[in-house]
């Protein structure tokens, strides 16, 4: 074939029949390869093989279950500060550690177990699928059924109860290690929402001077701020103390007083609240003594502290709880309980 020929567009008939190419009815030229004779395994022709191979599996699955207790077991024993030399890492996290290892543990036998049991034990038969349109005909879903039910008889799983049975138990188990995790969120409540620092003969300490305070010292028209005898500014929980304990004291003629329990609560016209609002928790520190009203200032709840520190205007929901009072033998006011009900906001809500 000369150039001429070439620049010509003159070019010889391709030939067909070539592997690779495509005759013109669109049909591979090259024969179907088909698939190689299938080889049986060793557990297909030898029971006590397969024996073993279902041990083992089962095996995995019970190790995967111990390692799933062994996390909870952690979580709930080692102490989140503990760090210990573990080598070749170093110094770490005793709880970290653990949990990081058992957890990996329950996760990686499970997933080995079934792929041992997908290769030994399953049917070996290779089976070929052509490709398909992406929609489904009524037949495709027909087969998928049936290929499902072949393969769930292929499984053996009727026939291995052990393997069933311990798959099934380490599948159970697993998913507790994310519920336990949910414990550390936070710590539990428990009942401290219920309850403050304030008890029966614990004295009332000015906040300002820290000195216990006096029924002289509390005059009509004065707002004084009190902690419970024992609280210090160095405390580590002082602040989560305070934000429940903190008490606002005032004196009412004991003629302004309207409810009957606030008056009985009290001392001499000497009555304690809680300086905490119900609303969102804001500290109380306006009074107007003429109305005998605390205002709160983040979002204008107004208090009645002459008739039960019921609620008058505002967002609050309910009303400042009240704590008994009295004097004791050196004359210095006293607190005879905690408070009647819980004191900050939204409590039913989040108790």
């Amino acid at each position: 074939m000369s150039s001429d020929d070439i620049k010509g567009g003159n070019l010889p008939d391709r030939p067909t029949g070539h592997s690779g190419e495509v005759e013109e009815t669109g049909t591979p030229s090259f024969p179907d390869p088909g698939l190689p004779p299938h080889q049986p395994r060793r557990q297909d022709i030898d029971e006590d093989a397969a024996a073993r191979s279902e041990r083992a599996i089962a095996f995995m699955f019970t190790l995967s279950m111990l390692a799933t207790i062994g996390f909870i077991a952690s979580f709930v024993v080692i102490d989140r500060t503990t760090i210990v030399h573990i080598w070749p890492f170093g110094h770490v996290n005793a709880l970290n550690f653990a949990l990081g290892l058992t957890l990996g543990v329950a996760l990686f036998t499970i997933g080995a177990g079934a792929v041992h049991w997908a290769r030994t034990l399953m049917s070996g038969h290779e089976i070929p699928q052509e490709r398909h349109p992406i929609a489904a005909s009524p037949e495709l879903r027909q087969q998928v059924l049936a290929d499902f039910a072949e393969g769930a008889k292929d499984s053996v799983l009727g026939r291995r109860k052990l393997i069933r049975n311990t798959m099934f138990g380490a599948l159970a188990l697993v998913p507790l290690s994310g519920v336990v995790l949910l414990r550390d969120l936070g710590p539990l409540p428990e009942d401290k929402l219920r309850h403050t620092l304030w008890g029966k003969g614990k004295q009332l300490i000015n906040q300002n001077t820290g000195l216990p305070i006096k029924p002289s010292d509390v005059t009509v028209g004065s707002l004084v701020f009190a902690v419970p005898e024992g609280l210090e500014e160095e405390d580590h929980d002082f602040l989560e103390q305070i934000a429940k304990a903190a008490l606002m004291i005032v004196r009412l003629n004991p003629d302004d007083i309207k409810d009957k329990r606030e008056r009985d609560w009290g001392y001499e016209g000497i009555v304690a609240f809680s300086k905490i609002c119900t609303h969102v928790g804001c500290p109380i520190s306006l009074y107007e003594s003429q109305t005998h009203h605390v205002l709160c200032p983040c979002h204008q709840s107004t208090f009645d502290l002459a008739d039960g520190a019921r609620v008058i205007f505002g967002p609050a929901g309910h009303p400042l709880p009240q704590l008994r009072i009295s004097v004791n033998e050196e004359g210095n006011l006293q607190a005879l309980g905690d408070f009647d009900e819980p004191v900050g906001p939204s409590f039913w809500e989040r108790g």
